[in-house]
Parts: structure tokens; C-alpha cells; sequence
């Protein structure tokens, strides 16, 4: 039997009928369709993470440039927050309206007590405050995206073990056939490509999961770079203007 004749036999399925991707599932063992509806399912998943977490963390950019355009061009807090109000999605924004709310108070005991920084705790609750909302925020920006570093870690083991109960059928398939080349190759073409199928499907779940969890990560930490920036700016205004 030469070559041609070989491949010509691993291309059909048992009865000569043609092997296709739809042959292979309508007939793949009820452990492998487990195996890809898991995938499947992960993959729809991770997709729908990706687009939601795209939006939100691009909308969320957007928000926090317009609000912090809109800081430096207002001269009064009070205005500010009343803007701060249009930006729902931006993190800067929580920010500033949670250490306005704290410095309203403690303008409030200044007027009681004479001075702010005879205050228990002073211009440390404005910080603590900001502290909070920006933990609060970088908690909303990162839900969701540990379901991606799941599935960007587990699909490949997941479709990994499909494919090694692929095999093993296969094997077994083989040691139950005669000893008829074209019903050997007949016996164990279906199993070995349906091992093969819930290996590229895995992969396929994996890596766009993986690559959209380093890229909104980065994203992530870009947003929490400008807090950072926006809390030391926030807390240097207010010494200046408020504790002298």
C-alpha cells in the first residue's frame, strides 16, 4: 500500500463515508462533547468579558481625561463636584467627589474648632479617603478579568485531557479491530480526531483570553497610574489652600 492509498484511508470514517469536523462530533464519545461544550462555553465566556471590559475600561479612559480637563479648568471645588457628577465611569471622578465629601467636614470643624489642623486626624481623613475610592474603583476595573487568566490557563489542560481520552479510545478501538489495515486505520481515525479537535479548541479558548488579560491589565494600570497622580495633586492643593 503506498502513500496515497494511506492518506486516502485516514480521511474516511468507517462505511467510506467522508471525515469531516461535523462527522467527528456527531459521532465523538459523550466524555470529548463534555470536554468541548466546557470550551465552548469559555470561550463565549471570555469573549463576552473582552467586549464588556473593552467598553467599560475605554469608556472609563475617556471619563477620566474629560473630568480631569475639567479640574484644572474650574477654580472651585464646589463647581467641580457638580461636573464630577456627568462622569459615571470615570475612577478619577470617585475619587475626587469621596475627598471633596471629606474635606467638606473638615472645613466643617475648622469653623467649630478654629483650626483644621487641630482636627484628630486633619488632612489624613482627605487621604484615607481618597485611599478608599481608589481601591474601591481599581476593585470595579478588575472585575471580571481574573475569569480570563482562568480560562487562559486552564483550556489548554482542559482540551489536553479530551485529547488523551481520544487516544486512549483509540487504543482501545485498536486492540478490539482485526487485522485488516483499512479497518484499523477505519477504527481509530474518528477517536484520534476527536482528540485533536478538543485540543485546537482549547487553544483556541486560551489565547484570546491571554491576550486580552495582559492587554486590559495594562490598561488597568495605566487608570491606576493617573489616580495615583490625580490623589497627589488633589492632596497638594488642599495643603496649600486649606492648612496654612
Amino acid at each position: 500500500m503506498n502513500d496515497v492509498a494511506w492518506v486516502l484511508l485516514v480521511a474516511q470514517a468507517e462505511g467510506g463515508e467522508e471525515l469531516t469536523i461535523f462527522n467527528i462530533l456527531a459521532e465523538a464519545s459523550g466524555m470529548v462533547l463534555l470536554v468541548l461544550l466546557v470550551l465552548v462555553a469559555a470561550s463565549i465566556g471570555s469573549w463576552f468579558v473582552i467586549g464588556y471590559k473593552w467598553l467599560g475600561l475605554g469608556q472609563a479612559t475617556r471619563e477620566s481625561r474629560q473630568f480631569t480637563e475639567a479640574f484644572w479648568d474650574s477654580k472651585r471645588f464646589d463647581s467641580i463636584y457638580d461636573q464630577s457628577k456627568r462622569y459615571t465611569r470615570s475612577p478619577v471622578s470617585k475619587m475626587f467627589q469621596a475627598g471633596y465629601i471629606e474635606l467638606r467636614k473638615l472645613k466643617g470643624s475648622q469653623n467649630e474648632e478654629g483650626t483644621m489642623s487641630g482636627h484628630l486626624d486633619g488632612i489624613e481623613n482627605v487621604e484615607r479617603a481618597l485611599r478608599r475610592a481608589a481601591a474601591t474603583e481599581l476593585s470595579r476595573l478588575e472585575a471580571m478579568i481574573p475569569f480570563l487568566a482562568t480560562v487562559g490557563s486552564t483550556a489548554p489542560f482542559v482540551g489536553l485531557f479530551g485529547t488523551v481520552w481520544g487516544i486512549m479510545l483509540a487504543f482501545m478501538n485498536l486492540s478490539n479491530a482485526g487485522d485488516s489495515m483499512e479497518m484499523t486505520i477505519n477504527v481509530v481515525a474518528g477517536p484520534i480526531a476527536e482528540a485533536l479537535i478538543a485540543t485546537a479548541i482549547g487553544l483556541m479558548a486560551a489565547i484570546p483570553a491571554v491576550v486580552a488579560y495582559n492587554f486590559l491589565n495594562a490598561r488597568i494600570a495605566s487608570l491606576s497610574l493617573e489616580m495615583d497622580n490625580f490623589s497627589n495633586d488633589f492632596l497638594n492643593i488642599v495643603r496649600r489652600n486649606f492648612l496654612k
